[in-house]
């Protein structure tokens, strides 16, 4: 990966919209050259996607919550049964599995409610065994990116 494809990532990045004329003259390319790249980038999976940004308070879905879960069957049955069911609710935004507290999975949850997630949350607890689960709704946003860091490339 050269500087024009860090460019080009970094520019997609805040505006997937703008025109491939626009990009390519931003990156010093024409667009036959800069659209190479992209395709390239897309084909080594490093754009692995396009969408568009929503605004969850528009939507009506001003909660965000991060379910903490601690499981005691770390075994692969268990692993791939949760990992294939939390694809089917669309309230679950992100996924990790972390280290480094008494938790070993965090959800990032978007709800209309805190009733409503409420339900989602017992919905959780019927479908899957878990240790132990500890809730924490966000009170403020104080920062949300889907731009990754390039500066290291």
């Amino acid at each position: 990966m050269d500087n024009i494809d860090k460019k080009i990532l970094s520019i997609i990045q805040k505006d997937i919209s703008l025109p491939l004329s626009e990009l390519a003259k931003r990156v010093g390319l024409s667009k036959t050259p800069c659209w190479n790249r992209i395709r390239n980038l897309e084909e080594k999976g490093i754009i692995s996607g396009k969408a568009a940004l929503l605004d969850n308070n528009k939507l009506n879905l001003p909660i965000t919550v991060f379910l903490f879960l601690s499981v005691s069957h770390h075994n692969r049955e268990w692993i791939n049964e949760f990992s294939n069911s939390i694809k089917e609710y669309d309230q679950i935004t992100e996924v990790h599995r972390v280290t480094g507290s008494e938790m070993d999975y965090i959800l990032k949850i978007i709800a209309p409610s805190v009733q409503k997630y409420d339900e989602f949350q017992q919905e959780l607890i019927r479908r899957f065994q878990f240790n132990k689960m500890s809730s924490s709704i966000s009170l403020k946003e104080m920062k949300k990116t889907h731009m990754l860091p390039l500066t290291h490339l």
